[in-house]
């Protein structure tokens, strides 16, 4: 498994406003969107794309495409939701699959209550957003759900990561054939005893959309 932490200032100076406990909802969205497409640029670097032409208006050039089958965008319900714009601006023509899941606060163990997704994912590039990677439950079984349908390739966008939920991947899918990679702006300092991401910035579906 490779980990990514984006070494940008534009990311570091919109991380810190998504960590301040005095930013709204309505900027917190806003920031979330942005943030999230810096981190997409750095998530598609290895998208798949094969050569070819077109004809510009004074002569041809050569250039790349997408590659069909089309890359698969799976946020993971409700938090990842409020990536999906800043994913989708940067891959307008990918598809787009969705997967609910929740961490029971007393195992902590991710259970899964609802799916949108082909069944058959063979040769896809899958982008799992999920803001959180905390204990890592969550988004192992989410990964292990996608290569289960036989996606080839995935790459989980994270807006923070802590040590314990990088560790919990990278032993889960130890020895995977498939290229699994996490694309985060920031490796926190660990988890507390709830498994909250310190210091973190608060729990990502409450301050995207309220608390309900």
């Amino acid at each position: 498994m490779q980990t990514h932490a984006v070494d940008h200032p534009l990311v570091a100076h919109k991380l810190t406003t998504l960590r301040d406990e005095r930013t709204d909802s309505p900027t917190f969205r806003r920031l979330a969107d942005e943030l999230v497409t810096l981190l997409a640029y750095e998530a598609t670097r290895d998208v798949r794309v094969a050569p070819a032409t077109v004809a510009t208006p004074v002569a041809t050039a050569q250039g790349v495409q997408l590659t069909a089958p089309k890359p698969l965008v799976v946020p993971i319900l409700r938090a990842g939701l409020g990536m999906l714009d800043g994913m989708t601006r940067l891959l307008p023509t990918a598809e787009v699959g969705f997967l609910g899941m929740v961490r029971d606060e007393g195992s902590l163990q991710a259970e899964t209550y609802a799916t949108r997704l082909p069944d058959d994912l063979s040769g896809r590039q899958c982008y799992v957003l999920d803001p959180m990677l905390a204990t890592g439950g969550t988004l192992a079984a989410a990964i292990k759900l996608l290569l289960d349908r036989g996606a080839d390739d995935v790459t989980a966008l994270c807006l923070l990561a802590a040590p314990e939920g990088l560790d919990h991947l990278a032993k889960a899918f130890e020895g995977t054939g498939a290229p699994i990679r996490v694309v985060t702006a920031a490796i926190d300092d660990r988890l507390d005893g709830n498994g909250y991401i310190i210091p973190g910035l608060g729990d990502a579906g409450d301050r995207l959309y309220g608390v309900v």
